[in-house]
């Protein structure tokens, strides 16, 4: 493993260089203890590990004032920026408007979610380069241009390489994906945004942020047996449920934490995003120490030894937690089962010795016609091992496999390192298929069925973090429920859903019955990474004379045009949908096929809300058009309404926007037409998604009054005239027999978001700033 600093267009692997952005690191470090010594003067009182490295990232420095967590809009300086290839078209493309000639802060994109899984990892990545040539082409000459790296398509997937090249302890960044959260495995604060958050960062421009809550979570005792670091995520989502994250930072800390390995709590903070946190993030440890070694740095682990105490909450903090924390938990490890979370959500949390009965009063399908491990959640070499240890059993205890079984490798250096170790060959003994470095199934990039296939209920398995319905396969009928590698793979070799290795006994090829043993792991290879080129593309160091070229007629990438400015009041607009219960970004803005129109506005809002329940049919993708009276397809009435100059609003349920980062699902319906999102409650990425777009972002002040809205009604925002921080606006509805009625809507604008607003976007603002 070795790193580069200089511009090459292929980095040469065979010399070891120092790590990336040492320098930067340093800075970071050498300015901490003033600026954390400041803030526990001001705050009074001793300090946990998020707001030590939330302070030390002030925008304007050295602390002034104290936060009021859940309340005070605070601006930030990450000291980078990560985007994978899906946002990272849309980013760039923001990106390449504001009038800068190169990112101000270290930033990186990384090619990940447009390799199908299909046939095999070298077919499905010889067949993506092909296929999404124009789009591989588009961000590498950006990068090169504006001084980004580029990770090549293969290299991996963008938070395991995070993890191994780029997170260190006590740093701040924020990543085009919401599963960025990953780095706070090594001690980050590391934060999923949008890409116009990106973009304001990348043009060195402060980074808002309300400051979080912080939610304790207090590891005692040990792991042993089949329970594994996912299982304690998997715990606290139960705990919490999918939005009792939001609006904080998730601090995991205790003895038990000290007992991890470093992926392993990197597994525990990227499912972070499935319970809405802002982040997650673990106190600096040994395992830190090692991990930074073990991947070539070293260097980092010396600086970061040397701040330790600036590394981990005041010792104050963990005597009396209850004190510093919002809310706290306490999960013991000794006593912590191994769970099964799901289908359909990753809260649902069954422990595996309840599963039996709990499958059999949901009526869930029993037979796990696929187990998939891998992905960005848990894909590191400890966790290969794990799931191998249990796929080696196959062969001493003359067992098969009875279901299909699928590897997703994280990254080059792991699967090199796996391959080399042997750990591969131990998967082919089930009939294990390797897939490409790359996030596949996880995103809903596989091709499980041919086209036109009859898609029935059934059950798979998988080590990834999200199990919305489709996600994965596109059948709402797949039931997806989440688990350990290791237990993945011992459900592939029962091939039942319900089966508990820690009890049950399987009947082997010669009728006999046998019991797996535990899994076992090494945290870290014992011979070291090996891998010639993991996959890195260094920027020319003046990019002034590279050329970005943008076909007009492409169907894949598209030049956007500003979005018009706000003023005033909005009247006279129609009801596009009120959204019923569930409504996530893959609802707003699907994923899997439509990930190739990532780069065309006009092309991919053509899956605008097609997800999405319409509250007055129940049925998704139909809605009925004042127009003509019909029920059509969301984007269609919507475009119809565009080309009348007709105005809308969606309406939403609770934690409207849930689940992946992605813009757009505030770009489209801002592009075609809708004014206003109005909910009961909203994600927080999606939120600010919504204000960077210049939408208006509302909630309902009494929730019942969503209950009010009626499908023919004619919808006005009053108030906007003197919007302003603070000031509830006015909904007024005009049903159709004539009659009227009123009622409040909150939002969280701030001064400069509402300026965002009336610019037409947070885009249309930086540019109107540089002008100047």
């Amino acid at each position: 493993m070795v790193r580069a600093l200089h511009a090459t267009s292929l980095v040469n692997w065979k010399v070891l260089i120092m790590a990336f952005d040492i320098d930067m690191i340093e800075k970071v470090y050498a300015r901490a203890a003033e600026r954390i010594e400041s803030a526990r003067k001001i705050v009074g009182r001793p300090l946990t590990l998020a707001e030590k490295t939330l302070y030390a990232h002030l925008w304007d420095g050295t602390p002034t004032k104290a936060f009021t967590r859940g309340a005070d809009y605070v601006d930030f300086a990450p000291d980078r920026v990560a985007m994978q290839d899906a946002t990272a078209q849309m980013a760039l493309l923001q990106f390449m408007q504001a009038g800068k000639a190169k990112v101000a802060v270290p930033s990186t994109a990384h090619c990940d979610h447009l390799i199908q899984a299909k046939s095999g990892a070298v077919a499905d990545l010889a067949e993506s380069i092909t296929n999404n040539k124009e789009v591989f082409d588009f961000l590498a000459s950006v990068s090169n241009k504006y001084g980004i790296g580029f990770w090549k398509p293969g290299a991996g997937i963008i938070h395991q390489v995070v993890l191994e090249n780029y997170a260190f302890p006590g740093g701040m960044m924020i990543g085009t994906d919401s599963h960025t959260v990953n780095a706070g495995g090594l001690g980050m604060v590391a934060i999923g945004v949008g890409g116009a958050d990106a973009v304001d960062v990348m043009a060195g421009m402060p980074w808002e942020l309300k400051f979080p809550k912080l939610i304790g979570v207090k590891l005692t005792g040990k792991m042993s047996g089949w329970t594994t670091p996912k299982d304690v995520i998997l715990k606290v989502a139960g705990i919490l449920t999918v939005k009792g994250g939001t609006g904080a930072i998730v601090e995991y800390f205790g003895e038990g934490s000290e007992s991890m390995s470093c992926t392993g709590k990197g597994t525990i903070c990227n499912m972070g995003a499935e319970i809405g946190a802002t982040t997650s993030t673990f106190a600096f440890d040994d395992s830190m120490v090692r991990y930074l070694e073990a991947t070539d740095r070293a260097d980092v682990a010396a600086l970061a030894k040397a701040q330790a105490e600036h590394l981990r909450p005041d010792p104050e903090v963990y005597e009396n937690p209850e004190k510093y924390y919002d809310q706290l938990i306490e999960i013991d490890l000794s006593e912590l089962e191994p769970h099964l979370n799901g289908p359909f959500t990753p809260d649902r949390a069954t422990p595996v010795s309840k599963m039996k009965e709990v499958c059999a009063e949901n009526g869930w399908p029993k037979e796990v016609e696929v187990g998939l491990i891998g992905s960005c959640t848990n894909s590191s070499y400890e966790d290969m091992n794990s799931a191998a240890s249990v796929a080696r059993q196959a062969k001493e205890k003359n067992l098969k496999a009875k279901a299909e079984f699928t590897i997703t490798p994280g990254s080059e250096l792991v699967r090199a390192t796996v391959e080399r170790d042997g750990v591969l060959a131990d998967f082919e003994t089930i009939g294990g298929q390797v897939l490409a470095n790359a996030c596949g199934p996880c995103i809903g990039q596989w091709a499980r069925y041919r086209h036109g296939e009859e898609q029935t209920a059934n059950t798979i398995v998988h080590s990834f973090n999200r199990n919305f319905a489709k996600r994965a396969d596109g059948n709402p009928k797949t039931h997806a429920f989440v688990t350990s590698p290791a237990l993945v793979t011992a459900l592939a070799l029962a091939g039942d859903l319900t089966f508990n290795p820690l009890t049950d006994t399987l009947t082997n090829e010669a009728g006999e019955q046998v019991k797996l043993d535990p899994p076992t792991a090494v945290e870290l290879p014992p011979k070291g990474f090996g891998c010639d080129d993991p996959g890195y593309q260094a920027p020319a160091e003046d990019g002034s004379g590279v050329q970005v070229v943008v076909d007009p007629d492409s169907k894949r990438l598209q030049l956007l045009e500003p979005f018009a400015p706000n003023s005033g009041d909005i009247t006279g607009m129609k009801l596009l949908i009120k959204a019923k219960g569930k409504c996530t970004t893959d609802h707003i803005s699907m994923a899997g096929p439509w990930l190739r129109f990532r780069g065309h506005l006009d092309n991919i809002s053509d899956n605008c809300l097609i997800g999405a329940i319409n509250a007055f049919n129940d049925e998704a993708n139909s809605v009925k058009s004042q127009l003509t009276g019909e029920y059509g397809e969301v984007p269609a009435v919507q475009r119809a309404y565009k080309t009348q100059g007709i105005q809308t609003i969606v309406v939403g349920d609770e934690n409207y926007g849930e689940g992946s980062s992605r813009e757009h699902a505030a770009m489209e319906p801002r592009f075609l037409g809708v004014r206003a999102v109005l909910v009961k409650s909203f994600a927080r990425i999606h939120e600010t998604n919504l204000k960077k777009q210049g939408m208006l972002a509302l909630t309902f002040a009494d929730a019942a009054d969503y209950d009010k809205i009626q499908e023919d009604d004619t919808i006005d925002i009053l108030g906007l005239d003197s919007f302003a921080p603070n000031t509830p606006l006015t909904i007024r509805l005009t049903h159709a027999d004539g009659s009227t009625e009123e009622f409040l809507v909150n939002h969280t604008f701030n001064e400069g978001q509402i300026e965002w607003w009336k610019a037409g976007s947070a885009l249309n603002l930086i540019k109107m700033q540089s002008a100047n």
